[in-house]
């Protein structure tokens, strides 16, 4: 009963930090989804030197553990005099990161295309970038669905680690009550609970989003439903 209790009397304060989660992981994916697409386009269609710049970024920060790069930035930014929150310096980390996830699921669906479309329309007159972004990315972005619903909840669970830094997010008021009340394993459980709902809930949507976008008769590869959605 007194595990109750604590969880009860937590979990306003819980679900704030819930909020401050959801800002961070969307503001990530917001970042990764307008710089991954240009990357994308970038390393499928740009010249040697570009296509080089690009896998150089992606090998970067796929290659570095995120609690490296979050000290990284922190430390970065006081060397500079620079005061910013803890909680936008998690953003451009993990935005950062999911800019190189993002170009290459974006990459993938774009190479997923039949390469003779581009090819049509400078047949019909139209300029390379317009192509690009009338015929190719519309395609490759419905096609992204699936794989960018899998990057959301990855860097759900990854923006977990960022209570390091200071964030006011749910491991972070979670860990302060436990330390106060020695109620890990309640309290624990219910942050796991809360992820995982907030987890299941924006899958479903992307879920709805890939079928009202669904083309019949046109396959998109492997759906939500082998992530375990369907």
């Amino acid at each position: 009963m007194n595990s109750l209790l604590v969880v009860y009397n937590a979990l306003p304060s819980i679900l704030s930090g819930g909020l401050v989660t959801v800002g961070n992981v969307t503001l990530s994916l917001t970042m990764g989804l307008l710089l991954g697409v240009p990357m994308a386009v970038a390393q499928v269609y740009g010249g040697p030197w570009l296509r080089r710049l690009v896998a150089l970024y992606v090998w970067f920060f796929r290659g570095v553990p995120i609690l490296v790069l979050l000290f990284l930035c922190y430390g970065l930014f006081i060397s500079l005099g620079i005061t910013l929150d803890p909680f936008f310096i998690c953003c451009i980390v993990l935005g950062s990161t999911s800019t190189a996830y993002q170009s290459q699921i974006f990459r993938g669906a774009i190479e997923s295309l039949p390469h003779g479309q581009l090819n049509a329309a400078r047949a019909l007159g139209m300029r390379e970038s317009t192509g690009i972004c009338t015929i190719i990315l519309p395609q490759a972005l419905r096609l992204s669905i699936p794989g960018w619903a899998n990057e959301f909840s990855i860097l759900l669970k990854d923006s977990a680690i960022c209570f390091v830094l200071g964030t006011q997010d749910i491991m972070a008021r979670t860990s302060f009550v436990a330390a106060r009340t020695h109620e890990h394993l309640a309290l624990y459980a219910t942050a796991g609970v809360l992820y995982f709902v907030l987890t299941l809930a924006v899958l479903r949507l992307l879920r709805c989003l890939e079928q009202k976008v669904h083309v019949p008769g046109y396959s998109s590869g492997i759906g939500m439903e082998g992530m375990g959605m369907g």
